[in-house]
């Protein structure tokens, strides 16, 4: 909720509802007043995303894809995915958390996913070097744009709860895309598989990317998850591309990412 257009409205009505025109500005200025007090604390934890922005949280630390548990990834906002590609609702069990974390270094992504159904992964999976068609077992993605005004060039990561990976640079284009298959990130991604649920994580460095965000900066972004076989498979996104057959490279549907200081 935007709370000065709120009040806005609420000084409108004044003239019907005085009393509850004294309540919103009384409340206002609590707030305002709160200073370093338990109201401001609550303030600062909440995002000020909207339902097609996502939230990195800076730290200070320099993580690796491999610290799964780190107590910092407790301190980034959640981010829910929940709908197929097509912007229906997906089962909850097939639902992703994603938490993003990004510091001098680095954009580090978190996804931990529910696992009711047979894992599609590979018997011999590789983690030292990129495997290509990784999109075709259980992954989990982002799609980054770096510059907002030129959502058209993309990067793509993913991970697989085998520790798998793939790193691509994307140019899209109304007649098709354009995909850098060589393109080389210095990515690390880790996984984990668990009774019941899964877990992705992965490191991506600025220097990939072109440049290092600023806070308060805005880039471009959906994150994705894909899971089952066959005709039944789940393709989750984000932010639905509503395609009329699955699709993800739709990067006009991109939300924003929110570097928060």
């Amino acid at each position: 909720m935007d709370l000065p257009h709120q009040m806005m409205d609420d000084e409108r009505e004044a003239v019907s509802h005085g009393r509850r025109r004294i309540l919103v500005n009384g409340l206002w200025s609590i707030i305002l007043l709160a200073g370093a007090g338990p109201i401001r604390g609550m303030l600062k934890n909440l995002s000020p995303v909207s339902a097609n922005e996502i939230e990195a949280r800076h730290t200070k630390l320099e993580l690796a894809a491999a610290d799964l548990d780190h107590p910092e990834w407790k301190k980034a906002s959640a981010v829910r995915i929940t709908r197929y590609w097509s912007s229906e609702n997906a089962p909850p069990q097939r639902h992703a958390e994603a938490r993003l974390l990004w510091s001098r270094e680095a954009l580090c992504v978190r996804f931990v996913c529910p696992q009711a159904e047979p894992l599609v992964v590979s018997e011999k999976p590789q983690t030292d070097k990129k495997t290509l068609n990784l999109w075709d077992r259980d992954v989990c993605e982002i799609f980054i744009a770096p510059d907002a005004r030129a959502v058209e060039h993309y990067y793509e990561f993913e991970a697989a709860p085998t520790g798998e990976w793939v790193d691509l640079a994307i140019h899209w284009k109304p007649d098709g895309r354009e995909t850098e298959w060589e393109f080389h990130s210095e990515m690390t991604a880790a996984g984990r598989i668990s009774k019941g649920s899964v877990m992705m994580a992965m490191r991506v460095p600025w220097q990939a990317l072109g440049r290092t965000p600023v806070p308060g900066e805005r880039w471009r972004a959906n994150l994705f998850r894909c899971v089952g076989s066959g005709a039944g498979r789940g393709y989750l996104a984000w932010q639905p591309t509503r395609t009329e057959q699955p699709a993800f490279h739709v990067p006009q549907a991109f939300g924003s990412l929110f570097f928060k200081g």
